[in-house]
């Protein structure tokens, strides 16, 4: 078994075009694992998992990438979460059962967005309409529009795995437009199999024997939710000590539930107190689910 919860970048070094190869297992069932997701709900999250991977390796930040599908459909909710470390987590919420089909049927009329946030002041965010037959076309349209870059993309996604295939043509000075087709084809004849189990030398090989691609050391992908109790107690302390009482006063305590991971969070009267005490570090509680 070769390993996998691993990013692969490569280069066809004759050609002006990168490509970025990602394939999750162990990271992708640690986020199934908190959330009893139907399957075709998280086909829809695996592959937007596996692709905000792909674009962490292809846009320069130092904080988070997070990308989000929003409409008014069976499923409205869609975000999926990279750092520039590479640790990843994602939610879905939907309703009734999705149907099949493009992604008009399956959220409806929506939207996807790529915000990107810095430490400090910096953040940026695109949004692109989500239109196309799945979330790939939907990106791609979006780094037509937003990143002038020619970009492909192949997701996929099952009970086990999600994985990722991104091929970006590079600026050039020379007309690359028929090597860029010649590549493109070559990709699309991808399988999912293929892409969610064949070790990426393997991969690489069958689909582009004839070009020199230079594959690079890969780096390791994993599950890893942001929530914490400073976060928490921070977040807390924003609202208010009078507010914070006043929910204390007509539910007994403050519950929290982490969306990504499950944890549970609770603060009672004395942990809500301590929050606006100098000096004294709040513990309060906390269990994951």
């Amino acid at each position: 078994m070769h390993n996998l919860d691993q990013l692969n970048r490569f280069i066809f070094e004759a050609n002006d075009i990168r490509g970025e190869l990602v394939q999750l297992d162990a990271s992708w069932k640690a986020i199934l694992d908190r959330h009893p997701y139907p399957a075709s709900v998280s086909q829809q999250l695996g592959q937007a998992i596996a692709a905000a991977a792909l674009l962490s390796a292809t846009i320069k930040y130092d904080g988070s990438l997070i990308l989000q599908a929003q409409g008014d459909g069976p499923l409205n909710t869609l975000v999926a979460q990279a750092t520039n470390e590479l640790t990843l987590r994602g939610l879905a919420r939907w309703s009734g059962e999705l149907p099949e089909g493009d992604l008009a049927a399956i959220y409806g009329k929506g939207h996807m967005s790529l915000t990107i946030t810095n430490k400090g002041p910096n953040r940026f965010q695109g949004i692109v309409e989500l239109a196309g037959k799945d979330l790939a076309q939907a990106l791609e349209n979006y780094f037509s529009n937003s990143e002038q870059l020619a970009s492909r993309l192949w997701l996929v996604a099952d009970e086990n795995r999600a994985a990722g295939l991104l091929i970006q043509q590079l600026p050039s000075e020379h007309d690359r437009h028929e090597e860029w087709e010649r590549i493109t084809l070559l990709a699309d004849t991808v399988t999912q199999d293929e892409l969610l189990n064949l070790p990426p030398e393997t991969l690489l090989h069958r689909l582009f024997h004839e070009e020199k691609v230079r594959l690079f050391d890969p780096t390791p992908v994993a599950f890893r939710c942001g929530c914490s109790q400073e976060r928490i107690s921070d977040s807390l302390r924003a609202m208010g000590r009078e507010e914070l009482f006043s929910i204390i006063e007509e539910q007994g305590a403050i519950e929290v539930d982490c969306d990504f991971c499950n944890k549970h969070y609770h603060f009672d009267s004395v942990d809500v107190e301590q929050l606006f005490t100098d000096s004294i570090p709040v513990e309060g509680s906390d269990k994951t689910q």
